[in-house]
């Protein structure tokens, strides 16, 4: 996928460039930019002697010397100060900036720790949410795979609110077994009611608590009955006024897998990749389930994965690198490929 959260040690993944959180002086510091220097050896502490200082947001490039990585890129992050002296602007300069020069030096890949996140004080919760604004903003405009790499995960905070919002809501729909009660039941003749040819058979909601209100008629549904998954992504992505690149930069889905899906009718995505396009083509919830049928999949009250996708969809948020960042926070998969 363009864009992912992964957990690892920044100095051992293989990019075409990892960023470096580094001081003005670019000679070395502790943290992150500490085990950079010491992994490429005493080569890249003499060229970056050559470069002299880097301003507060600003970014340099030097070679990677014994790192996997072929090219280090050097931002300094600003110092925490209380949000009152143009942190957030300076954090999203390092970002905007670092990702120029990749794109300048025509890279394909570029691995980013948290920028300030550590010694500098910036509450890694608006740390995190920064850095996926402004990579989310390069990706839907520019083609590169981009990687937040986090060393554990006590280094990744999601924002108290969404934590708990979130936690409520899987708390009030997640359902770890299967007995036969009541709101299980009406899910399983929500779904009957769904695909039925005969709306005489339709059992009242109003018996129940329904999970959402059914938002398509029986036309719609019976008239797109025999669609493959391509098929049915292919009409609503023109039915949405989209292009195809919109589309898949929105689904944080690599090109080259859309063309794929594109060029083969009976093409079978994987459940998450289904989902990604479901979010990119902001459907509402039955609408996802019908993308997912065809794909071979349901959303299911007993998968936590499924149910923070729901939040999401419930909540109107489509945006597919925050539901990442959700995603990451509760060890779940991420969306796209």
């Amino acid at each position: 996928m363009p864009f992912e959260i992964i957990r690892n040690d920044i100095t051992k993944v293989y990019v075409d460039a990892i960023v470096n959180a580094a001081n003005s002086s670019l000679l070395g510091g502790g943290g992150v930019d500490g085990a950079i220097h010491r992994a490429a050896g005493p080569e890249l502490l003499e060229e970056c002697r050559t470069l002299g200082s880097c301003e507060t947001g600003k970014a340099k490039i030097t070679k990677g010397y014994k790192l996997p990585a072929k090219y280090v890129i050097h931002t300094v992050g600003p110092v925490w100060q209380g949000g009152n002296n143009n942190e957030q602007e300076l954090l999203a300069d390092c970002y905007k900036n670092s990702l120029a020069l990749a794109k300048e030096y025509n890279l394909e890949s570029i691995a980013f720790p948290l920028i300030s996140s550590g010694a500098f004080g910036y509450p890694k919760d608006k740390a995190l949410k920064t850095a996926i604004s402004v990579i989310g903003d390069f990706l839907l405009n520019n083609e590169m795979t981009v990687f937040l790499v986090v060393y554990d995960k006590a280094a990744f905070v999601l924002s108290e609110k969404l934590f708990s919002s979130i936690t409520k809501y899987i708390d009030d729909k997640y359902i770890e077994e299967h007995p036969l009660d009541r709101n299980n039941r009406f899910e399983v003749r929500q779904l009957l009611n769904e695909y039925c040819l005969e709306e005489s058979v339709l059992l009242s909601e109003e018996a129940f608590s329904p999970i959402q209100k059914r938002k398509r008629s029986l036309d719609d549904v019976v008239k797109y009955l025999e669609e493959t998954f391509s098929q049915m992504l292919l009409r609503l992505i023109d039915e949405k006024g989209m292009t195809d690149a919109e589309t898949y930069k929105k689904a944080n889905i690599d090109r080259k897998l859309f063309s794929k899906i594109r060029n083969d009718i009976n093409y079978k995505p994987s459940k998450p990749t289904a989902i990604a396009f479901a979010v990119a083509l902001k459907l509402n919830l039955d609408e996802t389930k019908d993308l997912l049928l065809k794909a071979g999949f349901a959303l299911s009250r007993s998968s936590k994965f499924d149910v923070i996708i729901e939040y999401f969809i419930d909540d109107g948020n489509y945006n597919i690198f925050e539901i990442n960042e959700a995603l990451f926070a509760f060890d779940q998969n991420l969306l796209g490929v």
